[in-house]
């Protein structure tokens, strides 16, 4: 009995101990909870701040031979903490030396540097910022050997911050097509991420994954350890050609130059893939340069009413209905055409217009009238089968290429507010709809595909240590843009734009060209097409090469030059560079012919007795019987020379194209014009038409080459 009693004494006496420890852990949960809330709050935040993010290096991204075009480059900032112990034990004694050494080491004022030193010492400051200046890691270890650096001193308070800096090696090549970073999430301090261009469009790609690590205080000395390695981004390679792209730029460059236009986009496709090899963007910044600042070949300001090289969308609608032919004819008139109250001019009309042409001729002379004539005689009374086939060639959709600010097109359609009687005319040639220069090379492109119109294309492959993670496939928009009998009467008008029309300047003896030149009037925003009596004009160019086997296509856009404004004169220079490098740099020269073509030499027009005694001395028998004018003209007629005439008429501006520049000088100065220039060569151009009646003293342009 006495056992018993005693376990049971035991067992109450361990029961009674139980009780009051689970009485003492849920008081002690309590004051927790209640009570001591501030200090264990404390310590949690005091535990967050212990961590600290390792940021990854962003990918860089490539040329397609792997040149960087982008990449980041690691910098540190230098940051004190004046409150740990061994700085607060040297302060006094060897501030004024630290003071000197770091104040010389960044080149700034020592006193200033001081000033900010006490106050900061004074607040017990964990973060002060020795100096705003950003450090590579070379400067870094140097300011590391300063004497007062030494742990012994103020070694123990560093705290070094370190965050990268994106560069560009080629400086503002193609900087709007790669894109730029923005400082976190809608203006939060997230860090820096991708925002528009490449940048943006592959930021999944390129950030790579922030690591994570823990401060820990080390004999009085602060050290970050990781405890999660960042993963780093990956490579982008993208499609761009650093030659061609270099070369793009410079050319459209001078021509902006010459012409002190307001903005300009170059644009070099590769056909059967739509890789994009170069794309230049330049517009007048606020000090009269340029520079690269919008991308007009895409985005919302580069959007507007194509003019010219919108005809051949326009017959081709025509054309795959059978409701015209290319040997079809129409009667352009004297390049003047009264329209439902409305005015339709020629660019040309006050020579006379064209009178009666072919379709065909319509294209290559860029008669507004004829096509105009053309669209409204097949659909005046149904517009919507105009603006569906349009719809089904691909312009009223968005590329969706992927880049932030792409521009939508705009497109009219019948039965629309904005529907005007005259809007079927004028969408005909190019006005009254929106579309970028990008939209329209991707059409213009599909032509020379054999009518597969494929997706613009700007990045090939994303790799990780030489390993491959996704490579981006050619995409096809449409497998076939209009039958084989359209697309071939297009290209054949095409190639007649270069060879009997407006293109005639990209006549080479290497390689057919096929393409559209442009000059269209625009207007000032909202102000309509006229501001203080001045207009605005935008020359174009769009095409490919070679016409016969094509490669590449490419177009130019230039808004708002002085002079000249025609496609021909601003657009076509830059569009020769561009198409003679890229045939130099990427494909081969054709073999000569077997039985070779005599070479017979070129004579520049001139006065008669010059061309005369020119063709005497270097052995060139030319023909001048019965031609008693002032001015002769010797020209390639197969393997001979055709010499002809020219006369000046008293009041009427002279056709000097051909000419040498003296020549060309003395004549037009001699009936009371001033001349200006551009380029060098022969006169392959002139700003006033042949024929046109002038005021003495006008000025006219000449564009050599």
């Amino acid at each position: 009995m006495e056992i018993r009693n005693n376990i049971v004494f035991r067992l109450g006496f361990v029961y009674f101990l139980a009780v009051l420890l689970g009485i003492a852990i849920l008081g002690k949960l309590f004051l927790v909870q209640t009570v001591d809330t501030g200090k264990w709050e404390e310590i949690i935040r005091n535990l967050e701040n212990n961590e600290s993010v390792i940021p990854a290096r962003r990918g860089n991204i490539c040329a397609e031979d792997g040149s960087i075009l982008a990449t980041s480059v690691p910098y540190y900032q230098l940051r004190m903490d004046l409150s740990a112990l061994r700085v607060r034990k040297v302060f006094e004694k060897y501030s004024g030396k630290f003071s000197s050494e770091v104040s010389d080491f960044f080149n700034v004022s020592e006193r200033y540097f001081k000033v900010r030193l006490l106050k900061a010492y004074k607040n017990k400051s964990k973060w002060f910022l020795l100096d705003s200046k950003k450090l590579d890691y070379r400067q870094l270890n140097e300011f590391k050997k300063l004497e007062m650096m030494n742990r012994s001193y103020f070694g123990s308070g560093l705290i070094v911050v370190g965050e990268s800096e994106r560069i560009m090696p080629y400086g503002d090549m193609a900087s709007r097509t790669i894109g730029s970073l923005s400082k976190g999430l809608y203006g939060g301090n997230h860090g820096k991420i991708g925002y528009v261009g490449i940048e943006g469009m592959m930021e999944s790609y390129l950030v790579g994954e922030k690591g994570k690590s823990i401060k820990k205080n080390f004999s009085g000395r602060w050290v970050n350890v990781p405890v999660k390695e960042p993963q780093d981004g990956k490579k982008v390679i993208t499609t761009l050609n650093v030659v061609l792209q270099n070369y793009t730029e410079n050319a459209l460059m001078e021509q902006m130059e010459k012409s002190t236009a307001e903005w300009g986009t170059a644009i070099l496709m590769q056909v059967n893939t739509g890789e994009i090899k170069a794309i230049a963007n330049l517009g007048r910044t606020t000090d009269g340069t340029y520079s690269e600042i919008y991308n007009y070949a895409l985005g919302h300001a580069g959007c507007g009413e194509p003019g010219s090289t919108f005809k051949l969308p326009s017959l081709m609608a025509a054309l795959e209905e059978g409701l015209v032919d290319t040997s079809d004819v129409f009667d352009t008139g004297i390049g003047k055409w009264e329209y439902k109250d409305r005015t339709i001019y020629d660019s040309d009309y006050s020579s006379g217009g064209h009178g009666e042409i072919s379709v065909k001729k319509i294209l290559e002379y860029s008669s507004n009238i004829g096509v105009a004539k053309i669209i409204t005689s097949c659909y005046e009374t149904h517009p919507k089968d105009f603006i569906d086939r349009l719809c089904n060639f691909g312009f009223n959709k968005p590329l969706n290429i992927g880049f932030a600010g792409e521009a939508k097109p705009y497109f009219k359609y019948p039965g629309d507010k904005d529907w005007w009687g005259t809007s079927l005319a004028w969408i005909s040639y190019g006005y009254e709809i929106k579309i970028t220069p990008l939209h329209t090379l991707t059409f213009y492109n599909a032509l020379a595909n054999n009518g597969i119109m494929v997706k613009p294309k700007f990045i090939r492959e994303v790799s990780e240590n030489g390993t491959l993670v996704k490579s981006f496939d050619k995409e096809v928009l449409n497998p076939s843009i209009c039958s084989e009998s359209t697309l071939n009467k297009a290209r054949a008008m095409l190639e007649g734009v270069c060879t009997e029309g407006t293109g005639r300047f990209l006549t080479n003896p290497y390689f057919p060209i096929a393409g559209k030149t442009g000059t269209a009037q625009i207007a000032y925003q909202n102000k309509g097409y006229t501001s203080g009596g001045q207009k605005k004009y935008q020359a174009s160019f769009v095409g490919y090469f070679p016409a016969d086997d094509p490669k590449y296509s490419a177009i130019v856009v230039i808004v708002g030059p002085h002079g000249s404004y025609y496609g021909g004169s601003v657009a076509g220079p830059v569009v020769k560079k561009i198409i003679g490098k890229t045939y130099a740099t990427m494909l081969k020269y054709r073999e000569k012919s077997k039985d070779p073509v005599p070479v017979i030499p070129d004579i520049a027009k001139g006065f008669s007795d010059e061309v005369c005694y020119t063709a005497q001395k270097i052995g060139l028998d030319i023909r001048t019987d019965g031609i008693n004018l002032p001015l002769l003209k010797v020209e390639n007629d197969k393997n001979r020379k055709k010499t002809d005439g020219c006369s000046i008429i008293t009041g009427e501006v002279p056709d000097v194209k051909g000419m040498g520049l003296s020549d060309a000088i003395y004549l037009l100065e001699k009936i009371g014009l001033k001349v200006k220039i551009i380029g060098v060569g022969k006169v392959i151009s002139q700003s006033m038409m042949a024929g046109n009646k002038f005021v003495t003293g006008e000025t006219i342009w000449l564009e050599l080459g």
